[in-house]
């Protein structure tokens, strides 16, 4: 048990200190955001909008992998908008009064972002509704017969919900987002305008073929790259004392686990789980959770949705299964006859 909250402690602190990171080097306008060109068009255009008839933005959910910029998106919205933003999450929002005391204190035009906003729990969720469709919240004063119901009116607000794992909302809580978008994995060339962005905040020279290199291996994720640049400053500061180049990129990305596709270590971790100790599969997804020793939520949330795009891994019926890609990337010989994989299991 110590173990466990050892680990989801380093997690936190590890979660704490790429955020920080993110922070500094956030786009701070549009220019400076690259890649969901689409979004950022229908963004711009709703804004303006809003602007020109003097009105708040509609509530937005956005959703997709972790690290693709939902919150800098609300943070460049809050911008544009001229509006102060408040940001807090769905599992610090306990109880129905938490959310009253946030709300209460919000003021025209403000913005409120929700990050995992699937994790609210269902009387908060049921006590945002009225405030999202009508700008009101339904306090309940007293208890038991002598128990009344007080109507607050709120000032005209904006919702901003950001969430990994849309499916888990319920479909009135979907329904009451005016704007929806799913942000998508960057293209190498999106990355490389990030990762030199970056190294130029960071103060650190990085050569054409550093960019190429690690825009290559940041699993289509801007929050991977930022933290393989800064990763890669750290290692040239204390070992050379100049540019970020190709050989030092290279060393420093091995010191990181991170192969020539951008897998680490939790990722090789299981597709060997699958192929070594579940025959390639199909595996559910409690039984390797508990193989890698991974909670089930970061495998879905964080591992999977690389693997899955770049076709490694399978997602079927009866569980998890590694493809013949996954192997020859492991350097495994796939089995000839795959036909009775997973039966035994």
């Amino acid at each position: 048990m110590r173990n466990d909250v050892v680990k989801k402690d380093s997690k936190k602190q590890e979660n704490l200190e790429e955020e920080v990171v993110l922070t500094s080097l956030r786009a701070k306008n549009w220019q400076e955001f690259f890649g969901q060109k689409s979004i950022k068009e229908s963004l711009q255009i709703s804004i303006s909008a809003a602007k020109k008839r003097k009105e708040s933005l509609e509530h937005i959910l956005l959703y997709g992998p972790p690290g693709l910029g939902k919150t800098t998106l609300s943070h460049l919205i809050a911008r544009e908008m001229g509006a102060n933003i408040r940001v807090t999450s769905g599992p610090a929002i306990e109880r129905a009064g938490d959310l009253a005391s946030i709300l209460t204190n919000l003021e025209k035009g403000d913005i409120l972002f929700i990050d995992e906003i699937h994790r609210l729990n269902k009387v908060v969720e049921e006590t945002l509704y009225p405030a999202m469709e009508d700008y009101s919240l339904d306090v309940i004063i007293g208890k038991g017969p002598s128990a009344r119901t007080l109507r607050l009116d709120l000032p005209a607000f904006t919702i901003i919900g950001a969430t990994t794992r849309a499916g888990l909302l319920s479909a009135p809580m979907r329904d009451r987002f005016g704007v929806v978008h799913r942000l998508t994995f960057y293209t190498p060339e999106e990355l490389e305008a990030i990762v030199i962005r970056g190294s130029e905040k960071l103060g650190v020279p990085i050569d054409r073929q550093s960019v190429v290199e690690i825009s290559r291996r940041a699993r289509g994720t801007p929050r991977i790259a930022l933290k393989l640049v800064k990763r890669a400053r750290d290692f040239v500061q204390v070992k050379s004392q100049g540019k970020i180049t190709k050989e030092l990129v290279e060393k420093a990305l091995k010191m990181l686990e991170v192969d020539e596709l951008g897998l680490d270590g939790s990722d090789r971790r299981l597709l060997l789980a699958i192929i070594e100790k579940h025959a390639g599969g199909p595996v559910g997804i409690e039984t390797l959770a508990a193989t890698i020793s991974e909670d089930i939520g970061t495998v879905e949330d964080v591992i999977e949705p690389f693997l899955l795009q770049v076709g490694f891994l399978k997602r079927t019926p009866r569980g998890r299964t590694a493809t013949k890609a996954a192997y020859a990337h492991l350097g495994i010989s796939y089995p000839q006859d795959s036909s009775n994989q997973g039966k035994l299991l």
